[in-house]
C-alpha cells in the first residue's frame, strides 16, 4: 500500500523538472529612441546570419518610442542588431548583449542612432 501511495511522485517529479529545465527567459527589447522602429533583425555577433524581423512580433508590426517588444527565436548572448526606423534610417549596431533577466534584455536610445544613414 505504501508504494502505491507514493507512486505518483515518480510521475510528478520528472514532469516538474522537465518544465523547469525547458523554461526560457522572456527576452524583450525596449525602444528608448524618439522614433518608431519598423524593422529589427538580430544576428550572432560578428556574423550576417540575421533572423526574422522581430517587429513582426508586435500587433502593429512596429515598435513605437518607449515601447517594449518581446523577442522570439533568440537566446541571451552577443548580437549584431540591424534596424530601420520610420524615417527610413538604417543602422547596424555591433556586439549588443541580450541579457536574460530584468525588465528588458537590451535597449536602443537616441545616441545609438547617430551612425544611421538614409
Amino acid at each position: 500500500m505504501r508504494s502505491v501511495k507514493y507512486a505518483w511522485l515518480l510521475v510528478l517529479i520528472p514532469v516538474c523538472g522537465s518544465v523547469a529545465l525547458g523554461a526560457t527567459a522572456k527576452l524583450r527589447f525596449w525602444n528608448l529612441t524618439a522614433t518608431t522602429i519598423t524593422e529589427l533583425f538580430l544576428a550572432p555577433a560578428g556574423t550576417d546570419h540575421y533572423g526574422p524581423n522581430q517587429c513582426l512580433n508586435d500587433p502593429d508590426k512596429a515598435v513605437d518610442a518607449d515601447e517594449r517588444l518581446t523577442l522570439t527565436g533568440v537566446e541571451p548572448g552577443q548580437y549584431d542588431v540591424k534596424l530601420t526606423d520610420k524615417n527610413k534610417r538604417h543602422c547596424v549596431l555591433h556586439n549588443i548583449e541580450l541579457k536574460p533577466d530584468g525588465p528588458y534584455s537590451f535597449a536602443i536610445g537616441e545616441d545609438d542612432l547617430k551612425a544611421c544613414t538614409k
